[in-house]
């Protein structure tokens, strides 16, 4: 296989796991072009290499950026907007750990502390599922933040341990 041809197959399958992840399929798509470009792609190049529309290059690309997982590079001599990807995949994982953390976990952990709040302990399982809720959730929560803050060594020093 050819790398041109690797990195189309890349791209795609990056994208269809995007898809399976709750990730809209166009934007795992630029991630993984940029990812596996050498140099920073302008939203021309971005738009020609997969196919689509400026709006839909554009919004894409300002998620990606909402999301921490590209950034704008200015090239000199150049007026465009040019586009890059980080290429730590460890970083990578971090950071899409802590987005994801702060977009699902927290606004559960939220919705947890007002019902809670409201609850008025007559209906003692919904209390129980409650505070099982919120006890699992703080513990996923917990075990995000070791993650985004831990390097690659303790990480897997960690993971060893648990699976021996």
């Amino acid at each position: 296989m050819q790398s041109s041809e690797a990195k189309k197959e890349f791209i795609q399958v990056w994208g269809s796991l995007g898809s399976s992840w709750g990730i809209n399929r166009t934007m795992s798509s630029i991630h993984a072009l940029l990812m596996s470009s050498s140099k920073a792609m302008s939203t021309e190049e971005i738009m020609e290499a997969l196919q689509i529309s400026r709006g839909n290059a554009n919004m894409n690309i300002r998620a990606l950026i909402d999301w921490g997982l590209v950034k704008k590079r200015f090239v000199p001599g150049e007026r465009k907007e040019f586009f890059e990807a980080g290429k730590d995949i460890w970083e990578i994982a971090r950071q899409i750990a802590a987005e994801r953390k702060k977009r699902e976990l927290t606004p559960v952990l939220q919705v947890i502390d007002d019902l809670k709040a409201k609850e008025d302990q007559s209906d003692p399982h919904f209390t129980k599922l409650l505070n099982e809720m919120q006890e699992f959730t703080t513990t996923l929560t917990a075990v995000m933040e070791k993650f985004e803050r831990s390097d690659r060594n303790w990480f897997f020093k960690r993971l060893m341990k648990l699976f021996s």
